[in-house]
């Protein structure tokens, strides 16, 4: 699930709108995945490989030589399964998976120039979709103003509408929500907008 051209323009839009009654800043992240998670198409390839042998050795008469055939080919095949396959995440522990989707969420923080804003109002509304995951990143001159716990009703929102497949509308809402919170404590003065009012998918 992601979303179509004219439903990134409505997230767009709804980012356009929630600014202009605030300096603060909202910035909307979409991403596929949040790490390749090859290393694990390898390990598990490997361990499976590795194990291979000893059913060959105990109910078949093959040559040395021949079971490290299988062996390379059981690792080949397993691999090329594995990290191929859109669900090689799942081959990650749930802990890997959250800590690679909070990584990535830092990082497209820092990317899209969040901290860059003097005022240090700035909010990240992060979607990594194969984690599950959904994140409010808000930067320190708005977080020392607001409790964390008060993005926890946007990120609901927005968890509600991926489940009932309108991603679109849950955007739109936690970007409505987060614009709330945000003009509240740094109402427009008319400055310049620093950052693009769009979502970006990744």
């Amino acid at each position: 699930m992601t979303l179509t051209i004219e439903e990134q323009r409505r997230v767009d839009a709804a980012i356009k709108t929630a600014e202009l009654r605030t300096d603060g800043e909202i910035v909307c992240v979409i991403a596929r995945s949040s790490s390749d998670y090859l290393t694990y198409a390898v390990a598990w390839s490997a361990l499976i490989a590795l194990a291979s042998p000893w059913p060959l050795i105990a109910a078949t008469q093959l040559t040395v030589q021949q079971i490290l055939l299988v062996q390379v080919f059981v690792f080949a095949a397993l691999y090329l399964a594995l990290s191929s396959s859109g669900l090689r995440h799942r081959l990650a522990p749930r802990r890997v998976q959250r800590a690679e989707a909070h990584r990535a969420a830092m990082e497209q923080f820092m990317i899209r120039g969040m901290a860059r804003k003097q005022n240090r109002a700035g909010v990240l509304i992060f979607v990594s979709l194969a984690e599950h995951y959904v994140r409010i990143v808000a930067d320190d001159g708005i977080a020392a103003k607001v409790d964390q716990s008060v993005w926890r009703g946007a990120v609901d929102t927005l968890l509600f509408h991926i489940r009932n497949g309108d991603m679109a509308a849950g955007f739109i809402s936690a970007v409505q929500q987060c614009g709330d919170v945000l003009a509240q404590h740094f109402p427009s003065s008319g400055a310049v907008d620093e950052l693009p009012d769009k979502i970006y998918v990744i």
